[in-house]
């Protein structure tokens, strides 16, 4: 009976892992699938002109919290000027 009982244990486990492993891998995809979507975006953004850099930076700033970057603006400024730049 404990035999039957482990089996069906591993086998409900096997399962569970299985499961786990394949939606990893579909989200791998998507991942994948979204990256090559960015890329498009940019290449179409440059070939219109725009610097994808530039764009890149914009984007990053874009996420970050207003009152963090604020501070680091206000740092960064301090900084040049006692650099005289």
């Amino acid at each position: 009976m404990s035999d039957v009982v482990s089996d069906a244990t591993t086998t409900v486990a096997a399962a569970e892992l299985r499961q786990f492993i394949e939606r990893f891998e579909r989200l791998e995809a998507e991942k994948k699938d979204i990256a090559d979507a960015q890329k498009e975006v940019m290449a179409e953004a440059k070939g219109r002109g725009y610097d994808t850099k530039v764009m890149r930076k914009v984007i990053a700033i874009r996420k970050r919290d207003a009152n963090d970057l604020a501070e680091e603006e206000a740092v960064l400024d301090m900084y040049k000027a006692a650099l005289g730049m």
